[in-house]
């Protein structure tokens, strides 16, 4: 996969592309926009420059998970629009400290040798974030490459942003995330060992951790699950919570595979969220608690037909 993880020591071969130049996690209908203009203008090569970890993650390490993406999906997502390459671009102390022209003249023209920069209205660069797309058109000009300022995407009736697809996740709005971004929510991870009590109520389930992923509304959900990122997806209902019934514990994404009990262990899991059913529940007895788990497969059936 051709992704580059610095901006510096580059081969001749990386340098010179047309580059679009954000955060691009979730890659919604602007992020898109933002690479089609990058593609347009440029003669050779298109490339996609990102920032590694995403600066939130960088100034705020105490918040709650918020990518949309793993890194490793969203480079796979922007190669497969065509990208030539990715380059992850390291944000620390050193790339935080510098201003709106150091970054142009270190980063974009020292170590990437650009040809053309598209970027989205809003887009903030330097320390402070002192730098804006304005900015970067003028230092453009002085430096000897062009730029394309992509003006405001919508979706539904507001910007198509990754910021509202969190709000749409964390409220419970699977619909209106794929919405914006073109298609349903993953939430993917390996597969690991849980405590089994779906097995022993009738519902095994493949379970996974989402770390760094964003943690959508906690609750029961219709889904539709892909083993090994390859073959069919396959229908299901899954649970993101903490299962006040059988023991709080940290929140983990069990997902119950319809008319499927193979063991998959380790392997990587893919789940998408159609639609949410209900919120999680504390149940006086276990056997309540499996009375709503059928109801919750039937109503997850009726919205997976009707998506």
């Amino acid at each position: 996969m051709p992704v580059f993880a610095d901006y510096r020591g580059l081969p001749a071969s990386a340098r010179g592309a047309s580059i679009a130049l954000g955060n691009f996690d979730g890659l919604h209908a602007g992020h898109r926009a933002v690479m089609s203009a990058a593609r347009e203008a440029g003669e050779g090569a298109f490339s996609v420059a990102t920032f590694e970890p995403p600066p939130h993650a960088y100034f705020r390490p105490m918040d709650p998970p918020f990518r949309i993406f793993r890194p490793e999906r969203r480079n796979e997502a922007i190669l497969g629009e065509g990208a030539d390459a990715v380059f992850e671009l390291p944000f620390n102390g050193e790339m935080a400290s510098k201003t709106d022209e150091e970054f142009v003249r270190q980063v974009l023209v020292d170590g990437l040798g650009v040809s053309h920069v598209s970027v989205g209205f809003d887009f903030r660069f330097g320390r402070g974030r002192m730098g804006h797309a304005q900015r970067l058109a003028s230092l453009g000009r002085a430096l000897g490459f062009g730029v394309t300022i992509v003006e405001e995407v919508k979706a539904l009736s507001e910007k198509a942003s990754s910021t509202a697809i969190r709000q749409a996740l964390r409220a419970g709005e699977p619909e209106v995330a794929a919405e914006i971004l073109g298609r349903p929510w993953v939430a993917d991870g390996p597969v690991m060992q849980g405590e089994q009590n779906g097995r022993k109520f009738g519902y095994p389930t493949a379970n996974t951790n989402l770390g760094e992923l964003i943690h959508p509304k906690h609750g029961v959900y219709a889904v539709r699950v892909r083993i090994d990122r390859d073959g069919d997806w396959m229908p299901g209902v899954a649970n993101f919570g903490r299962t006040p019934t059988t023991g709080l514990r940290d929140p983990l994404l069990e997902a119950h595979i319809f008319d499927f009990d193979g063991d998959i262990y380790g392997r990587w899991i893919e789940v998408q969220m159609i639609a949410y059913l209900r919120p999680e529940l504390h149940f006086e007895t276990v056997e309540l608690m499996t009375v709503q788990m059928g109801k919750d497969v039937i109503e997850a059936k009726k919205k997976l037909v009707a998506s």
